[in-house]
């Protein structure tokens, strides 16, 4: 005879956070964080828990976006730098029209202090119910990607993703 209690179902169940997309977590000290971000079921990007979870430094804050280093950044890039939107929104037309001037001004500054001679700018935004859109964080946020050329091998190219099926996985 069991002394087991438990009932089917009693096992915790992991919770859905809306904000945060587990899909396309690349290390495990992010994977480890974003459980923990899981469980809270909040946005990490807000300015309230930011500094919970995001360990690198503020380099500059202006009047709508915070700038600051990738805690976990891709692979071959010698600069990727984050504007994460002061205030919660998900889609581009939420966006306070001044706030493209703002992040430009931002990232040209940077770039210039950084000496990068090159590179792009990636924002991705919106869910849908047929996916995500690439995000792993679904709080408007900004990328400023130098790709590090002389580590790509002569048939690659560095390339940032944009969506993904509902049903992705990652291999």
């Amino acid at each position: 005879m069991s002394t087991d209690n438990k009932k089917p179902g009693d096992e915790k169940q992991i919770q859905e956070n809306r904000f945060i997309n587990m899909n396309v977590i690349r290390c495990a000290d992010q994977k480890a964080v974003m459980e923990k971000i899981r469980e809270e079921g909040h946005c990490p990007f807000c300015q309230e828990n930011l500094a919970k979870y995001h360990k690198k430094p503020i380099l500059k804050e202006g009047k709508y976006w915070l700038l600051t280093d990738n805690q976990w950044p891709y692979d071959k890039v010698k600069h990727q730098i984050l504007a994460i939107y002061k205030t919660h929104v998900e889609h581009l037309s939420e966006l306070d029209p001044e706030a493209g001037a703002e992040l430009f001004q931002m990232f040209t500054e940077e770039t210039k202090k950084r000496n990068i001679p090159g590179g792009g700018l990636a924002l991705r935004f919106g869910s849908s119910i047929h996916g995500n859109y690439g995000s792993s964080v679904l709080h408007i946020h900004a990328h400023l990607v130098e790709p590090d050329l002389a580590a790509l091998n002569k048939d690659e190219a560095w390339r940032f993703k944009f969506g993904q099926p509902k049903n992705y996985k990652k291999e």
